[in-house]
C-alpha cells in the first residue's frame, strides 16, 4: 500500500499523487507498487526489498545520491490471549526530493506522525524527520520493555499460586522476545553511531542534539533489556529448581509409601506359602498378621521419615 503525506500550512495532508517534499509511506507494497516508486524516484529496488526482508540486518547505505537507513523496530502481536513481542525491519530511504519509509506491517511508530502526536514534524525537514522516527522507535522499545516487565511479574505471581506449564511457557516466550530486542537494539546502536559521522544526510545544530538524545534513549533501552533478561533468566532458573525440588519431595513420599506397603506383602507372602506353620490352625492368625503388618509398616515409615533418608 502506498500513501503520500505532506506538511502544508503546519498540517499533515494526505495526497493522491507524488510531489516534491512528500513523505512516501509504503506498507507491504506489491511488486507493481515497488516498480512504480522506483520508476518515479529513481530508487534502487534493492533498497525497498531489503526493508521487506525480516532477516535483513540494520545498516546504512548511500549510493547515487540516495541513502538507505535500515533499523529494527518493535512490534507486538496477539497470540491467543497473550501478547508476543518481536522485531521487523523499517527502511528509511532519503532522496533529494522526499523521504520513503518501507515496512512489512503497520506500525504505531509511523502512525504517531500521521495522528499528529509528534511535535515540530515537517515532511520537508528530512534530517529531523529521520531522527524523530528513530527517537520514536527507541521510545517504543522502552514502552514495550515496561510492558514485558508487567507481564513477567504477573506470570511470576501466577507461578507462586500454581506451578503450571503455561506460565513457564509464557516466561520462555518473553525471554525470547528480550533476545530479539537486545540483538536489534545493539544493531540499531551501530547505525546511530554511524549516523554521527555520515555526511550524506545534512544535519543542523539542533539535529545533532536530537541525534544524541536518540542514542541515549536507545542505550537506555539496551540496558533495560539486559536487566530484564537477567531477571527473567534468574526467575525461570529458580522456578525450575522449585519444580525439581517438588518432584523430589513427591518421589520421596512415594518411596516411603512403597516401602511401607511392601512389608505387609512380604508377611502375607510368608504365611501364604503352602507349608506347615505354627499359626495355620489358630483362629487369631489373620487379625494378628494384619496387626503386626500394620505396626511394622507404621514403625518403618516413622523411622524413614525421622532419618530423612530420602531427602
Amino acid at each position: 500500500m502506498i500513501k503520500y503525506y505532506k506538511t502544508i500550512n503546519d498540517s499533515l495532508v494526505c495526497l493522491d499523487n507524488f510531489e516534491e517534499g512528500v513523505w512516501v509511506k509504503l506498507t507491504n507494497p506489491t511488486e507493481d507498487e515497488i516498480n512504480d516508486i522506483c520508476s518515479n524516484l529513481n530508487i534502487d529496488a534493492g533498497y525497498i526489498r531489503a526493508a521487506l526482508d525480516e532477516e535483513e540486518r540494520p545498516r546504512i547505505e548511500s549510493e547515487n545520491g540516495h541513502t538507505l537507513i535500515l533499523v529494527d523496530i518493535p512490534i507486538v502481536e496477539n497470540e491467543g490471549n497473550n501478547n508476543v513481542f518481536s522485531t521487523i525491519p523499517l527502511g528509511i530511504i532519503v532522496t533529494k526530493t522526499s523521504i520513503v519509509t518501507v515496512c512489512l506491517k503497520e506500525t504505531p511508530i509511523l502512525n504517531d506522525f500521521i495522528n499528529n502526536r509528534v511535535k515540530s514534524f515537517y515532511t520537508n525537514y528530512k534530517s529531523r524527520f529521520i531522527l524523530q522516527i528513530l527517537f520514536k522507535n527507541a521510545s517504543y522499545y522502552l514502552q514495550y520493555l515496561r510492558h514485558i516487565e508487567k507481564i513477567s511479574n504477573k506470570f511470576e505471581d501466577d507461578l507462586h499460586k500454581s506451578m503450571k506449564n503455561n506460565e513457564l511457557i509464557q516466561l520462555l516466550k518473553l525471554e525470547k522476545s528480550l533476545v530479539y530486542f537486545s540483538t536489534s537494539l545493539k544493531s540499531n546502536d551501530l547505525v546511530l553511531e554511524k549516523m554521527l559521522k555520515l555526511e550524506a544526510i545534512k544535519k543542523f545544530e539542533e539535529d545533532k542534539e536530537l541525534l544524541e538524545d536518540v542514542i541515549i534513549e536507545n542505550r537506555q533501552a539496551i540496558e533495560m533489556t539486559n536487566i530484564y533478561s537477567s531477571i527473567l533468566t534468574g526467575t525461570m532458573d529458580v522456578f525450575a529448581s522449585i519444580i525439581s525440588n517438588n518432584l523430589n519431595i513427591v518421589m520421596k513420599s512415594l518411596t516411603i509409601i512403597t516401602i511401607a506397603l511392601t512389608i505387609p506383602s512380604m508377611i502375607s507372602g510368608f504365611f501364604g506359602m503352602n507349608v506347615p506353620n505354627f499359626m495355620e490352625n489358630s483362629a487369631m492368625a489373620f487379625p494378628l498378621i494384619i496387626v503386626v503388618s500394620v505396626l511394622l509398616s507404621v514403625i518403618t515409615s516413622i523411622i524413614l521419615i525421622k532419618k530423612n533418608l530420602f531427602s
